[in-house]
């Protein structure tokens, strides 16, 4: 589908290795997470039982998984079916996860959790209400503090200006929160951020096809990545960004500040790897000072 709103001319981007892990100081390990994305779960291509297979492997590591970070897109495609299909999706997800996971998930939602069928605008439906049901949210963006750090999860996916189609951005009351929850963090708390499209990513980079000239469209990466880049400036306690929808594995660090895309769940939407990543998930240590280990498992 067509994708609007492009950013051009981005440049000064410092690509770190893929699968290379940042080095702490020697501080204490507070927490392991597993950050999982893109899981588009429905009934087909045996999903349930390579998920529920993902899920035991995150649950099998040493030392212990202490919690999952979903990044969203967690059925496959609400957009794309009827109402009785998308009930079936979310329903599989809800029984695979009750039965075979016993850690504590947090999630944000991607652009196919989102439903902007246009016949049902006016509807209870319509929009981010449904998936924020299923999931037990009454806001779509959110924070919490756990064993040392605070963890921000945002709401990246929006209509565009002409109500077509979607675009990552915060919009000004999300921007304005986030402002204010940074503020209000002391500024020895490390922060780490999750949202679904990426703030700032160059995997769109290595499209095929591009003759002397790259286009960064606005589905793809944050319209608003310069106004948050500079508010992540401001507060250097802000550590790493985790987002996913790219099902591509990529670390970039700019400003001292680690932005990773951790791949995806399910590869290629179930149907092999998405160019060179294979099905996956992030693993990540957290420690006392801030600092962090990472890697991508291909499980």
């Amino acid at each position: 589908m067509q994708r609007r709103s492009a950013l051009k001319n981005l440049g000064g981007l410092l690509l770190a290795p893929a699968f290379t892990l940042q080095q702490n100081t020697g501080a204490k390990k507070v927490m392991r997470i597993a950050h999982l994305t893109d899981v588009h779960l429905k009934d087909k291509f045996n999903a349930p039982a390579r998920y529920a297979r993902c899920l035991h492997h995150v649950q099998q590591q040493a030392p212990r998984v202490d919690m999952i970070l979903n990044g969203g897109d967690i059925v496959f495609d609400m957009n794309k079916e009827n109402l009785g299909v998308i009930d079936a999706q979310w329903k599989l997800t809800k029984d695979l996860l009750h039965k075979e996971c016993s850690l504590p998930v947090k999630y944000c939602l991607g652009n196919h959790d989102i439903w902007w069928n246009e016949n049902t605008k006016g509807q209870a439906i319509y929009g981010k209400k449904y998936a924020m049901d299923q999931l037990g949210l009454s806001v779509p963006y959110y924070s919490f503090e756990k064993n040392g750090w605070k963890f921000i999860i945002l709401d990246s996916v929006h209509l565009d200006v002409d109500g077509t189609w979607y675009i990552g951005k915060l919009g000004d009351e999300q921007f304005a929160w986030l402002e204010n929850e940074l503020k209000s963090t002391s500024a020895d708390t490390p922060v780490l951020i999750m949202s679904h499209i990426p703030i700032l990513t160059a995997t769109n980079l290595i499209e095929d096809d591009v003759v002397n000239k790259w286009v960064m469209l606005g589905g793809d990466m944050h319209t608003d990545t310069s106004k948050i880049i500079s508010l992540f400036y401001k507060h250097p306690n802000v550590k790493l960004c985790l987002s996913g929808h790219i099902h591509l594995q990529e670390k970039l660090v700019y400003n001292n500040v680690t932005y990773i895309c951790d791949g995806a769940v399910s590869g290629a939407w179930w149907e092999g790897n998405r160019r060179e990543t294979a099905p996956g998930y992030g693993l990540i240590d957290l420690y006392s000072d801030g600092s962090f280990t990472e890697s991508y498992v291909n499980y």
